[in-house]
């Protein structure tokens, strides 16, 4: 059974299966709720694609980025000019946006990704702050009075499915050969260097597919308000996205999962408390990370914690048998 699951035709099966299975579920989930219960699962997903791009930067290969909320920018902007300026059809528009998002992610990684810990974390910020004030003053995204006309093209089935998209090719990533070596650069950076792993290389390869899946969270939020703006994509945006990544556990993807879940639909939950929610909000977040200081799910394995729990129920019958 395990050589067969190893064959990569037969993954690849299993993947379109998982997605077909996906497009289903979503779409008739989407015939039953409601529509503002809907909206709220629609941006879960969204936030989850960034915060697992997120994750692969910070998590996985450790290094502290506060720029995430410019690359959602980059693609939400490159998106929504590429459908309405030229008529790019929809999910073309979105490949542009996380594409162009991941070229700026590899140019900016050049300079700044030699940098670590807390001087990486003000150059992202930097730049971050440097992408808001020029789409501020630029006349192809109309300035600081936003950007009109954008199609609301985004489904919650297309969203669900890019999500299980990015959730496997994170799950495979981390398992690959390059997965490891972002690993071994987070534990010990000159270690991982001096038995021959490219550092630069690797974080720049992070950086990418973070920055990609930034991009494609932005434009799939560009094409969901129809508006938008500067103030849009703000310092508290990336805090945001950086919270749902450390709720949920460094370096964990179900926890990333978890985070992007509880952390979207928790100010909505808390909406019937008026002007205490955000108060409420933050004394919960508090109290979660002084019990679980590595986040929700951080430092749990969680295939060992279900095989640990399959072989207890499996020692349980056996005894009763006896």
């Amino acid at each position: 059974m395990k050589k067969l699951l190893d064959n990569w035709l037969v993954q690849f099966l299993l993947f379109l299966c998982v997605l077909g299975l996906t497009a289903f579920i979503t779409d008739a989930i989407g015939d039953v709720l409601p529509p503002y219960l809907l909206m709220i699962g629609l941006f879960i997903g969204i936030n989850l694609i960034m915060a697992l791009g997120l994750n692969l930067i910070t998590g996985v290969t450790g290094q502290l980025s506060l720029g995430h909320a410019a690359f959602m920018s980059i693609g939400a902007y490159a998106s929504a000019i590429a459908t309405v300026n030229y008529h790019v059809p929809f999910l073309g528009g979105v490949l542009i946006g996380g594409l162009v998002a991941c070229l700026f992610g590899i140019v900016i990684g050049f300079p700044t990704l030699r940098l670590t810990g807390d001087y990486l974390a003000i150059a992202t910020l930097g730049f971050a702050e440097i992408v808001r004030v020029q789409f501020t003053n630029m006349k192809i995204t109309n300035g600081a009075i936003g950007f009109l006309g954008i199609q609301g093209s985004t489904t919650f089935p297309i969203v669900m499915t890019i999500a299980v998209i990015t959730l496997v090719l994170m799950v495979w990533l981390e398992n690959s050969r390059n997965g490891r070596a972002m690993l071994a650069i987070r534990e010990d950076e000159i270690a991982s260097s001096a038995v021959g792993i490219n550092t630069t290389l690797y974080k720049i390869q992070a950086f990418a597919i973070g920055a990609f899946c930034a991009g494609v969270g932005g434009a799939l939020f560009a094409h969901t308000t129809t508006f938008i703006q500067p103030t849009d994509f703000g310092f508290m945006k990336s805090v945001d996205i950086l919270s749902i990544v450390v709720l949920g556990g460094l370096g964990s993807i179900p926890g990333t999962i978890i985070g992007a879940i509880v952390l979207t639909a928790a100010p909505e939950i808390l909406r019937p408390l008026a002007n205490y929610r955000m108060m409420v909000y933050g004394v919960l977040l508090v109290i979660i990370m002084i019990f679980r200081p590595y986040g929700l799910l951080g430092g749990v394995n969680l295939r060992q914690a279900v095989r640990r729990a399959f072989m207890l129920t499996k020692k349980k019958q056996a005894g009763r048998e006896e």
